[in-house]
């Protein structure tokens, strides 16, 4: 009969291999933790390898994800699309075996992983979308949406800062239902953590109020056994359990140590290894009975299956909410959405109010969070300011969601552990999470920001207070580089509106943008409301269209803004028409959706013949130069802020009618 000990050495043979073979990787985690793995998806662990999207499977989050052979060698040996060239082509351009976990490539990578840490929020976010999603739609008798996450987690993920945020809200949250298994192996690359991390890492998540098992054998499969079924048995604390193991288990000359933690063992060493653990196998040679005591197929379908059975019973019993539970975990909008959407924004642009967009976007949110029950959103301790919540905002998350509406998250001070739980809720499934603060403070949030994008998930981050406009505060909150920092950022969409009209439309874009993230930017001040034409509010969705062109003659030059600086653009090419001098206004609320419109519309907008062009945004001034050119000129940020009322600021810095229009006079030759 197979034991488990041999179930686990098939984990540890392969991750050897596989690193070896490709010359590059991690060993020692993987060795470290199999054990550990092999009694959590074999006793624990719901899931389909036929489904990898089954909506109640357990979540499984690597956390540690630089031990990815770990992850790609449990859904290979259970049965997922991974076939063993994967596994032989680990690290190798095209393969599904990418250094990290990523969730886009491989099936059944729940999230993409790899910066520490973050794989802890992710999990964080899985569990607060599976309690939000249970009052949503249980109802007596009928426990639709009722599954653990689990995630592993290392020395480094419980370093790094993000860990603490997360986990004082998980324990806040008390997301029953998260299971943390922590590799308690005393190695990071540097060698032994007794030299940089001696926290009391149990006192301390016992103070977060997790529940905490102490000193479990990680080598041990009937004591890790027992920490797991401990865990899932209780309900009103997340769990930590502390596993003792040893980095790159079976290697003997080179287990314990940092040699096995980021480096392949070496031939030699892998050869002692199979001695030591028995394993009489060539690389990449698994057993038939080895593969047949792993193969979860089976068992993974009647999983679903009994799951299936008690969704059909669930429908017949409550027919509107089964329909709605299918159209919000497929991630299609209401039927209404798209008409009730646009109608809206007609209204606004009839209507002309003139506020902050950030008033805008919340006016925004009163419109579409009726419409769209999987709107989940949060503010990191400033939802006065950034104006996230609307009218019908119900606390989700600490105990105030019984009556199924909750939909609002408190984060606290807490912008990047915020940005990465939203990760989470979109993977999850169910929801489109919003998160906000002060645009400034994007850089704390800034790297789970960019993960949104190349994870991808749907999760939309709104920064309030864009510019200098901030005023009095002083350049310590007044970003400068922060929106050309989010616009590099591949995959991600930033909107900055000028209006309420462009604020609804830049809310509807991030809401329609399947699978991707959004980034809106909105005012403290005040913003003047722009005619348009219907066609015109049409082309706001296309990122940049023509907002104003002389009426009789051909024009000389263009002005492109964005935001506040719309407006500003406007008066210049009133004030340069007066001077016999006609300028064209683009306004550009979304360079990345204007980017990838075709060729004739963009030539449309910015004709190739017009080389007179001045960009104007209270922002970093260098990203503008693709718009303009050589031969044009940007109206823009240099250097830092300063302390001051909002327009003594814009006069000092030259976002002024004149400076503008200076500009506008040395550009056209």
């Amino acid at each position: 009969m197979t034991t488990r000990r041999e179930l686990a050495n098939a984990v540890r043979a392969l991750a050897m291999d596989a690193v070896e073979a490709a010359k590059s990787g991690h060993p020692g985690m993987p060795m470290g933790m199999a054990d550990i793995a092999e009694v959590l998806w074999n006793d624990f662990l719901q899931f389909n390898p036929a489904n990898p999207k089954w909506a109640n499977r357990d979540r499984f989050v690597l956390s540690n994800g630089h031990g990815s052979m770990l992850q790609y060698a449990l859904l290979h040996l259970t049965g997922f699309d991974l076939p063993m060239d994967q596994l032989k082509h680990f690290r190798q351009l095209h393969s599904k075996t990418a250094g990290h976990p990523e969730a886009s490539e491989t099936p059944g990578v729940e999230t993409t992983t790899g910066p520490l840490g973050q794989g802890l929020a992710n999990a964080v976010g899985f569990a607060l979308a599976e309690k939000v999603l249970a009052a949503h739609f249980n109802r007596a008798g009928h426990d639709i949406v009722d599954h653990h996450t689990y995630v592993f987690l290392g020395d480094g993920c419980l370093m790094e800062g993000i860990s603490h945020e997360v986990a004082s809200l998980a324990g806040t949250w008390q997301l029953g239902k998260l299971v943390a298994i922590y590799d308690d192996n005393g190695i990071s690359i540097d060698g032994e953590v007794h030299g940089w991390f001696t926290d009391n890492t149990p006192a301390r998540f016992e103070a977060y109020g997790w529940n905490v098992i102490r000193g479990v054998d990680g080598h041990d499969a009937e004591a890790v056994k027992k920490a797991i079924a401990a865990a899932t048995a209780q309900s009103d604390k997340p769990t930590l359990i502390c596993a003792k193991t040893i980095i790159g288990f079976g290697a003997p000359h080179k287990q314990g140590k940092e040699e096995s933690h980021g480096a392949p063992l070496g031939k030699e060493e892998i050869a002692a290894a199979r001695a030591q653990l028995g394993w009489n196998h060539a690389p990449f040679e698994i057993p038939a009975e080895i593969y047949a005591a792993w193969d979860h197929k089976k068992a993974g379908a009647e999983h679903e299956q009994v799951w299936n059975d008690a969704f059909a019973k669930y429908a017949a019993a409550h027919p509107e909410l089964a329909a709605e539970f299918k159209r919000r975990l497929a991630g299609e909008l209401p039927a209404d959405w798209a008409a009730k959407s646009q109608a809206y924004i007609a209204k606004l642009q009839a209507e002309g109010p003139e506020v902050a967009s950030r008033k805008a976007s919340q006016m925004s949110l009163d419109a579409f969070g009726p419409l769209l029950p999987e709107l989940i959103g949060g503010s990191a301790d400033l939802a006065g300011s950034n104006l996230t919540k609307w009218k019908g905002s119900l606390d989700a998350a600490t105990g105030n969601s019984a009556d199924g509406k909750g939909n609002y998250v408190y984060y606290g001070v807490r912008e990047f552990g915020m940005t990465a739980i939203a990760n989470g809720l979109a993977l999850h499934g169910g929801f489109i999470p919003y998160d906000a603060t002060f645009l400034v403070f994007s850089d704390y949030a800034r790297n789970a920001a960019r993960m949104s994008a190349l994870i991808p998930a749907h999760a939309i981050h709104v920064y309030t207070h864009d510019s200098i406009g901030l005023g009095e505060d002083g350049p310590t909150h007044q970003p400068v580089e922060h929106m050309a920092s989010l616009r590099y950022i591949p995959n991600n969409q930033l909107w900055r509106p000028c209006d309420a009209v462009e604020s609804a439309a830049s809310w509807k874009a991030a809401i329609e943008r399947k699978g991707a993230p959004s980034c809106l930017i909105f005012s403290r001040q005040n913003l003047k409301h722009q005619q348009r034409s219907e066609q015109q509010v049409a082309d706001i969705m296309r990122g940049g269209y023509v907002l104003s062109d002389p009426l009789d003659t051909k024009f000389q030059a263009i002005l492109v803004a964005t935001g506040s600086e719309v407006e500003l653009a406007m008066e210049a090419m009133r004030a340069l028409a007066q001077q016999g001098v006609a300028v064209r206004v683009v306004s550009m609320p979304c360079t990345e959706v204007f980017d990838a419109q075709p060729l004739e519309y963009r030539e449309g907008v910015l004709p190739g013949w017009c080389r007179a062009r001045v960009a104007v945004e209270a922002a970093t001034a260098d990203f503008w130069r693709k718009y303009v050119g050589l031969d044009g000129e940007v109206v823009g940020m240099t250097t830092f802020g300063a302390s001051a009322p909002a327009p003594q600021l814009f006069e000092h810095f030259g976002f002024t009618v004149a400076h503008v229009i200076d500009a506008v006079k040395r550009v056209i030759r």
